[in-house]
């Protein structure tokens, strides 16, 4: 049939009748010929596919996709590296570091949290990042909640591309405004309730509610709140009862203590965010973790001290609700979002007493000049006074690498007979662990472990306040703050700002002698986590 599309031919009759394809016939006195050699397609048509001949068909290979016989994620490794540009560090948790990074192809920015494996020595550990992974992909895409981009292994780490929330934390925010009022805070807490919601209704449970796990999307004033951090979520399983203590000391429910519960803890949580956004400190406070967990079971609401008597009754009645101690009467986050004080129009324009911001600056500023005090302490107690922490810790750093994972913690504390779960055991894990790298180091493992009386003694104390006080002035200034926290991989100028301001008594700028003992033999100031 191609040999028609043939240039170049006579087609015309001739004379015989026949056309150019047509053979006469053969004359009976002569042998027929051979037939002609097949008509070619010109030059100019040897490379169209339609003019070549068919041959046969060869079913393609497929690429072999091999797994690696240690992914977490069970699929082949990829290199998130070649997609994006990693940045600045944005901060840094128990088991990574999340950075800015910039996607190759668009330009556009995001935050990479890049999770180590090394740190992931344990079955649940792995487990609970796929789970994290797995929520985060399912919830993706409702408001109020961070949006998961992708997630990439490698041989190293487990890298979590998220958006960038680039407005900073809930409370910075309303910090740096200076003042709020009743119908802000209501606002807040519809966003945070919204997002409970979306979580209950997609059969999720967050299990960590607390401020610094809400971000603002950006740095304008009508920024979207959104929840992030989903390490500790877990799907809803028709009635099952949950007994793992979750989340963090001051927003735990008083069922996640008595290790029997279900989603009405968020609520709890979302309840105790609520007291503060409106108060300034939490309603369940005390000087330590176990004082803190007998007011959460006593379950007592102060509504009288300042500034309750002018808050709002409906504010006050929508808290009692929330924060009722028996889950099953507890109201719904659907419930909550109709709740008179909470819809558009119901809470008043009136300011909030200035007093509350303060206290919230106090309670939400990370110490952490009390953190690398302790540690520099650690490091100039005497040989005498840390003779057997230094051979506990040799007997627990089993693979003499000089660090304590949390498997070597796990299992040098079962042969000195603790029986602490798994949960407590990754508290004291966490607790120790000051840099967040994810092991304990020999410092860090003596600055957990030393008794108490030996951090106030006046000459380790001193002998800490000389560390930071470079210049022997007698104080220590932003800068000689500036430089240890630097030195240390902590913080940053909001950090360092709240700090001086929180130790600061006599408000001079500075950190005088007296005021870093007092803060040094001070009670529990931060929330204390119990991951």
């Amino acid at each position: 049939m191609g040999l028609c599309f043939s240039k170049g031919k006579d087609t015309k009759p001739k004379p015989n009748g026949y056309s150019s394809y047509q053979r006469p016939p053969a004359e009976p006195t002569k042998p027929s010929p051979p037939p002609p050699p097949p008509q070619q397609p010109p030059q100019s048509h040897q490379q169209d596919s339609r003019f070549a001949p068919p041959s046969p068909l060869k079913p393609t290979p497929k690429p072999e996709l091999v797994v690696p016989f240690d992914a977490i994620l069970d699929k082949p490794y990829s290199d998130v590296r070649s997609f994006y540009t990693f940045g600045k560090v944005l901060g840094r948790g128990q088991f990574g570091v999340t950075y800015l990074c910039t996607e190759n192809s668009t330009g556009l920015l995001y935050a990479c949290k890049s999770i180590s494996k090394r740190r992931l020595k344990n079955k649940n550990d792995r487990e609970d990042i796929k789970r994290e992974i797995l929520i985060m992909q399912h919830l993706t895409g409702q408001a109020n909640i961070v949006e998961f981009k992708g997630a990439y292994e490698d041989r190293h780490s487990v890298n979590l591309v998220l958006e960038l929330c680039a407005g900073g934390e809930l409370f910075d925010k309303i910090i740096a405004k200076g003042h709020y009022t009743e119908k802000a805070a209501a606002g807040i807490c519809r966003a945070i309730v919204n997002v409970v919601n979306i979580c209950h209704f997609m059969g999720v449970i967050h299990r960590d509610l607390k401020p610094e796990n809400f971000l603002l999307s950006t740095k304008d004033k009508g920024a979207m709140l959104k929840a992030t951090d989903f390490g500790l979520s877990v799907f809803i399983e028709e009635g099952k009862v949950y007994r793992d203590i979750v989340g963090s000391a001051y927003y735990v429910a008083p069922e996640v203590l008595k290790r029997g519960y279900g989603k009405e803890i968020d609520i709890w949580s979302a309840g105790i965010i609520l007291y503060i956004l409106l108060s300034g400190v939490p309603p369940f406070w005390a000087e330590n973790e176990k004082g803190i967990f007998d007011a959460i079971l006593q379950g007592d609401i102060d509504f009288e001290s300042p500034p309750w008597p002018s808050i709002s009754n409906s504010a006050k009645d929508l808290i009692r609700k929330m924060l009722t101690q028996d889950p099953k009467k507890r109201i719904t986050a659907a419930q909550v979002l109709e709740h008179p004080w909470i819809k558009e129009g119901g809470a008043s324009d009136k300011p909030i007493d200035s007093t509350v911001l303060s206290r919230m600056k106090q309670f939400r500023a990370m110490n952490k000049l009390k953190k690398m005090a302790l540690k520099v302490i650690a490091e100039n107690l005497s040989e005498e006074e840390i003779k057997g922490l230094k051979q506990m810790f040799t007997n627990m750093d089993t693979d003499k690498s000089g660090t304590i994972t949390y498997e070597e913690l796990k299992t040098g504390l079962a042969r000195l007979g603790s029986k602490l779960s798994e949960a407590e055991v990754k508290q004291l894990m966490e607790a120790a662990d000051v840099d967040g790298n994810g092991s304990i180091d020999y410092i860090e493992f003596i600055t957990a472990t030393m008794h108490r009386h030996r951090l106030e003694r006046d000459e380790h104390l001193f002998k800490a306040f000389q560390y930071f006080d470079k210049d022997n002035s007698g104080f220590i200034t932003r800068d000689e703050l500036e430089l240890a926290m630097k030195e240390h991989g902590l913080g940053d100028d909001s950090t360092i700002k709240d700090i001086i301001s929180e130790v600061d008594s006599d408000n001079d700028g500075r950190i005088n002698y007296d005021e870093f003992c007092a803060m040094m033999k001070g009670g529990a100031q931060q929330p204390l986590k119990l991951k």
